[in-house]
């Protein structure tokens, strides 16, 4: 009998003990999972925003050069977004085409190879056939036509969504690369009857040797690299490029006029690849956002003063600055593009004619 209750004593004993095991091991688990909560909360106070706990290290390929505003923009969006995604997302820059060469940043951007690029309208334009009117003379009156359009409710809720979709890549933003204008050896230019017989140096495609023709001179197809000369020799009567372009090439050096233009007002989308930016969080698309915004700010603003400085600076190495009247022009070379079918058959003419109606 005794030896039955010490049995039933151990029994319990064992019960109680199991019981008391098992109380335990549930309030350690109960435990670690505050712990880890609450670590995940300091985390998130501490250091990134990403939400998905995800890091980036982006590369961002350009073939502009250094000197060139958007690639100073480069380095401000890097700096920017890795501050505003608390270290989540940075960006290693490349410039001067070290990683990809203009012909096939494109196709790198499009299948992941480099996650960040400027595409331009040109470039779009073969993949979505109406960013073709984008490249039209006077398509843009000013830069605040461009800006305003581009990275407004239109370039927000259309433009760049046709990007995203049609492409596989995300646009940013817009950025102001310059304006165009005519730099002359013989004559000034105060009118458009003034371009009448100008051989005026085009790059040689069909679109724009069509803006040649369309701003009424007879355009002359001719490499880059060949202009200082051919503007020296007599080759050719003009050229039209950005400020900087004029600047940084020399041909104030063999021409004595600039006709302030601005028959195309260029830009450029810094983008990213679609994948890519599918797997951020929705706060690193934020700061990626925020950061492209501040880049755009640096890139604009800085164009938009070298070109007040330069045509200073060009007055000074004895050019003559000359400004005919830009409605003129603009009704000329539009009424070019709109009066051949070849050129606007391609073109979203609702779109087309919203976006013209916004100038002001």
């Amino acid at each position: 009998m005794f030896k039955k209750m010490v049995a039933i004593s151990m029994l319990v004993g064992v019960m109680f003990t199991l019981g008391g095991c098992g109380q335990n091991t549930a309030n350690k688990g109960t435990t670690e999972t505050a712990k880890t909560e609450v670590a995940t909360e300091v985390k998130k106070e501490e250091g990134t925003p990403a939400g998905n706990g995800k890091t980036f290290d982006l590369k961002f390929t350009s073939v502009s050069v250094p000197g060139d505003a958007h690639t100073e923009a480069m380095d401000v969006f890097a700096k920017k977004v890795e501050e505003l995604s608390g270290g989540s997302v940075k960006v290693k820059v490349y410039h001067s085409g070290s990683l990809f060469t203009a012909e096939n940043e494109f196709d790198a951007i499009i299948n992941g190879d480099a996650d960040m690029a400027y595409i331009s309208n040109p470039t779009l334009a073969t993949k979505i056939d109406y960013f073709n009117m984008f490249t039209a003379g006077y398509f843009f009156k000013d830069y605040n036509h461009m800006t305003t359009t581009l990275n407004g409710d239109i370039g927000k809720n259309r433009i760049r969504k046709d990007i995203e979709e049609q492409v596989g890549i995300v646009p940013l933003s817009s950025f102001y690369l310059g304006s165009r204008e005519v730099n002359t050896t013989k004559k000034a230019i105060n009118s458009y009857e003034d371009m009448k017989g100008l051989l005026l140096r085009m790059p040689n495609s069909p679109a724009w040797l069509f803006l040649g023709k369309a701003l009424g001179a007879n355009p002359t197809p001719m490499s880059f690299s060949e202009v200082y000369t051919g503007l020296s020799t007599g080759a050719i009567d003009a050229q039209d490029n950005p400020l900087p372009t004029v600047q940084s090439a020399k041909f104030y050096e063999v021409t004595k006029y600039i006709a302030v233009t601005n028959h195309v007002i260029d830009s450029i989308y810094p983008s990213v690849n679609k994948a890519t930016w599918d797997a951020m969080s929705g706060e690193q698309q934020k700061a990626m956002m925020e950061a492209a915004e501040a880049a755009r700010d640096f890139c604009d603003t800085t164009n938009l003063k070298k070109e007040e400085e330069l045509l200073k600076f060009f007055e000074e190495k004895g050019l003559t600055v000359t400004y005919p009247n830009l409605d003129e022009f603009r009704e000329k070379v539009q009424g070019a593009y709109l009066n051949d079918p070849e050129q606007v058959a391609k073109w979203d003419m609702a779109l087309y004619e919203e976006i013209q109606g916004a100038a002001k």
